[in-house]
């Protein structure tokens, strides 16, 4: 790939680029930088060049505009070869043919289909199933902590969860989850090299399309077989179609979750006036996610869009062809929507949490119902069962994963009892 550093030079309305970190140092002081640099701040991601938007006002309404896609064609770094599959980046924008990268009409006939596949009435039946695998986990979580030991509360409890979860409703053998997270998290990290990167895709390309092949032969009751079955809204689905679907569903879906129950356990035990609130029952637990969802977002930047022409923000201009990242922490940490309290973790805000970190118009996610139904499930449980939970090192001491569009953490170690 040739970076193009002559298209970087390009400065925000209020001047400076500012360079994504990979490594994820510092995203406290990432976002400021960002909000600090404007509405539309210019970015550099590993080299390449785009535009972040950075106010809740202006992303709710480019999030709406025909003018920037999801088309990979309409970037001029890829139309000219200045970008290529060497970018790190590129699996998170060219990943198959599915809802998530298609616009207009092609992408309502897919949504649509998978609009059926995960209906309100469908979370509401594995509800059941959720509260049950949260027990299992509390449990192996309870067996780790005895006699005072430090237990990871990620790779014990939050990350297998949202993985149990999602599994089931793809129709997924169990056996398959432990796979399936080395994958994905081989995927978003920054240190993977490329190849390997290109290679873990295919491999994923592979398992999706036998499960698609196992489910065409024998439909059973799961999330494959409805988009295979989905009969509304148009032509049915391709193979490739469902594997471009599954595939992003269970990345967005298991990711998200993850970092929502782990953001909101380390919010509240950051603030321990606020956790007792919780646990007396004078804030509800709904109100501590939708607040985690604002203030701590569970992905940070979202790639990416493309202006099909010119389009106006404030005093800057995304020209024709140039990408556009939607930068979803930045957003919801902006003052003129949250107020000059925007940086604080507050779940008695007066007014309404109205945030965007799940989207907003087309192609707002899917599986947002399903992971607000998990977390809404595993926090009070968490809480109820370990109400003396706590950090087991300095909360400034746990760090990130490299990963430059999901909020994830490396390790959560925990003492379950004070």
């Amino acid at each position: 790939m040739n970076c193009p550093h002559a298209a970087a030079q390009a400065a925000a309305p209020n001047g400076g680029t500012v360079v994504i970190d990979p490594m994820v140092q510092d995203l406290d002081g990432e976002t400021a930088r960002l909000r600090d640099a404007g509405p539309l701040a210019r970015i550099e991601l590993l080299g390449v060049p785009a535009w972040a938007l950075t106010r809740h006002a202006d992303a709710r309404q480019l999030l709406l505009d025909p003018r920037l896609v999801k088309d990979l064609d309409a970037w001029g770094l890829w139309q000219s070869g200045e970008v290529t599959h060497a970018w790190p980046l590129i699996g998170m924008i060219d990943a198959g043919r599915s809802m998530f990268t298609v616009d207009g009409d092609e992408h309502r006939r897919l949504r649509t289909k998978t609009s059926q596949a995960l209906t309100p009435r469908r979370l509401e039946a594995i509800r059941p199933d959720i509260e049950k695998f949260t027990e299992e986990l509390l449990d192996a979580l309870a067996e780790g902590g005895r006699d005072g030991a430090v237990v990871d509360l990620k790779s014990v409890f939050a990350q297998p969860l949202p993985m149990r979860v999602v599994g089931m409703l793809m129709g997924v053998d169990p056996a398959e989850n432990a796979m399936l997270t080395r994958q994905y998290k081989a995927f978003f990290s920054m240190l993977t090299p490329q190849d390997e990167r290109l290679a873990l895709l295919a491999d994923l390309d592979v398992f999706y399309a036998g499960l698609v092949r196992e489910k065409t032969a024998q439909p059973t009751d799961d999330l494959t077989s409805a988009l295979i079955l989905a009969d509304e809204g148009g032509e049915p689905l391709t193979e490739e179609e469902v594997v471009g679907n599954l595939k992003a569903m269970v990345a967005a879906g298991h990711e998200t979750t993850i970092g929502l129950i782990l953001n909101a356990v380390r919010a509240l035990l950051a603030h321990p006036d606020q956790l007792r609130m919780v646990l007396d029952g004078e804030v509800s637990w709904e109100t501590v996610i939708e607040e985690t969802l604002r203030w701590d977002t569970p992905t940070t930047h979202l790639l990416m869009r493309f202006a099909t022409e010119d389009i106006q923000v404030g005093e800057g201009v995304i020209a024709k062809g140039e990408g556009v990242v939607i930068s979803y922490r930045v957003i919801g940490r902006d003052p003129a929507q949250h107020g000059p309290d925007a940086d604080a973790f507050d779940i008695t805000r007066a007014t309404p949490i109205r945030h965007m970190t799940f989207g907003h118009g087309p192609h707002i996610c899917p599986g947002a119902a399903l992971s607000r139904v998990e977390a809404g499930i595993a926090l009070p449980a968490l809480f109820g069962r370990f109400p003396e939970l706590r950090l087991a090192v300095p909360d400034a001491d746990i760090r990130k994963l490299p990963v430059m569009t999901q909020n994830d953490m490396e390790a959560f170690p925990v003492l379950l009892n004070a």
